[in-house]
This record gives structure tokens, C-alpha cells and sequence, in this order.
């Protein structure tokens, strides 16, 4: 069993953070005579996959979701990780694609609506991106 302190070092994470993932349901942890967290060692691979799945983009409540489909809330394997990371895949796709969008448009209007850029009313004559919904709606849609 390992102590909070062990954990923390271990898998470079906030002692917080671990007492968060734990109050989400996320890991678990025993409790000492004393009151004391302690953690089974195999908690360092459950933490390796939830900061693995954040640094893909999931929120912990995906990720909270993903690890609920482990029977008896086990820790992932390597086929598991094998099988939930391919079902991220369309997510990854989509933020890539995003991202490129937005990379591409950077240098234009972003169709916010505002009308105060010197350059506004060339690309947003009577602030028409107004009509398609508030925020950077042209950075943001496929379509422009």
C-alpha cells in the first residue's frame, strides 16, 4: 500500500489532485487505523490513463465515463488502453480538424460581429456574422 505522499511523487501529481480524482470516483483508496489514505499500487496506472486521456482532451467526466465500462471498476490493461484510445480517435479527428481550421483563418476576420476592426466592414458588411449566433462564429464554422 502506498501513502497519499508515495502516490503523488510517483505519478508527479498534486496531492490535491488526487484527493479530487478520488471525491470524482475516479481512483479509490483505503483508509489506515489512523484515517490515513492509502492506495493500492496499481492506482499509478489508473492515473497514467486519466492524465493520459486529458492530455488527449477529455474532460474527467469522459474520462469518469470511459473507466465506468471496466468491470469492477479495474484498472485499465494494455488491451484495454488499447480499445478505449481507438474509441477517441473521431474526437481526435474533429480538434485536428478544428484546430487546422482555425490556424488557416487566423490571419482573417473572425466574424465575431464586433464592427470595431478597421477591416470589418469589408468582411462583415452590416455585421451579417451577427445572424449566425454570438462568438467567432467564421473562425468556428466549417463554411467560411
Amino acid at each position: 500500500m502506498l501513502t497519499i505522499g508515495d502516490v503523488a511523487e510517483r505519478a508527479a501529481v498534486a496531492t490535491s489532485a488526487l484527493r479530487f480524482y478520488e471525491r470524482e470516483g475516479l481512483i479509490g483508496a483505503a483508509r489506515s487505523d489512523g484515517g490515513q489514505r492509502r492506495y493500492q499500487r496499481e492506482v499509478l496506472r489508473r492515473i497514467a490513463f486519466i492524465r493520459a486521456a486529458q492530455r488527449v482532451g477529455l474532460s474527467l467526466d469522459e474520462i469518469k465515463q470511459t473507466l465506468s465500462t471496466l468491470p469492477d471498476g479495474r484498472t485499465p490493461t494494455a488491451t484495454d488502453w488499447k480499445r478505449l484510445s481507438r474509441s477517441w480517435r473521431p474526437l481526435l479527428d474533429q480538434r485536428i480538424a478544428e484546430l487546422e481550421r482555425v490556424r488557416d483563418k487566423l490571419d482573417s476576420c473572425i466574424g465575431c460581429g464586433c464592427l470595431t476592426l478597421r477591416i470589418c466592414h469589408l468582411l462583415n458588411p452590416d455585421d451579417i456574422a451577427a445572424e449566425e449566433g454570438p462568438g467567432p462564429r467564421w473562425l468556428l464554422d466549417e463554411s467560411h
